[in-house]
């Protein structure tokens, strides 16, 4: 029977087949970027907001601690946002007449709180609670970057699923001595000894249960 392909077919599928997975593999690359890009995820990038908050003002330069404005993150699965009479207990003196504050004062004498855009916002189906993840050990820097550095408020990671289970895989790497959780610098100490000593310390549960989907997805 006479061959019906030329011989150079078989060179010629090898080639096509190996263009096809590199085309394909090539495809998900960039798409798995695109998908991870500051673009969509808005990771880095400030946010707009009703008045132009600074953390670098009031954490870096004024020492003002986190849990003075977030006053439930030790307590709430939500850190909480201040009541504007939070704000009015320094400007109502402090920059009292800048424009730049006027809707502050605006929703303290409407007794309407202030439609703060959200910064983090993690989807409905995930379940996060801020207060063990404070009684654990884990600092406001490691999920919320440096806020002393923010002139405006900016997500610092974007948030994937594997980003939250790098922290649940290795949770030595990350905890710190419940003293040191609203520190914005990294301690100086061994993290990984520290890290093991304060697993056994705080009853951190093992990796296999901090990985299990129930944790997230209830």
């Amino acid at each position: 029977m006479p061959q019906i392909f030329h011989r150079s077919a078989n060179t010629l599928a090898k080639v096509s087949l190996v263009a096809a997975v590199i085309l394909i593999g090539g495809f998900f690359l960039v798409l798995a970027g695109v998908i991870r890009a500051p673009y969509l995820t808005e990771a880095g990038v400030a946010r707009q907001q009703p008045v132009p908050f600074s953390h670098k003002h009031h954490v870096a330069g004024l020492g003002i601690d986190c849990r003075y404005c977030h006053s439930s993150v030790e307590t709430s699965s939500f850190a909480g946002l201040p009541s504007t009479k939070t704000c009015m207990n320094c400007h109502s003196q402090v920059w009292a007449d800048s424009p730049a504050l006027e809707p502050v004062r605006q929703s303290y004498r409407e007794n309407r709180p202030i439609q703060w855009t959200r910064v983090n916002d993690l989807p409905d189906f995930v379940y996060f609670d801020h207060s063990i993840h404070v009684k654990k050990g884990v600092g406001c820097v490691t999920c919320h970057g440096q806020v002393d550095e923010m002139p405006l408020t900016w997500q610092a990671h974007a948030w994937f699923m594997d980003t939250c289970l790098e922290c649940h895989r290795r949770p030595e790497r990350y905890i710190r001595p419940r003293e040191q959780v609203f520190e914005m610098r990294a301690p100086a100490f061994d993290q990984i000894a520290m890290g093991r000593e304060l697993l056994r310390k705080y009853h951190v549960d093992s990796a296999r249960k901090l990985t299990n989907c129930s944790i997230c997805h209830r």
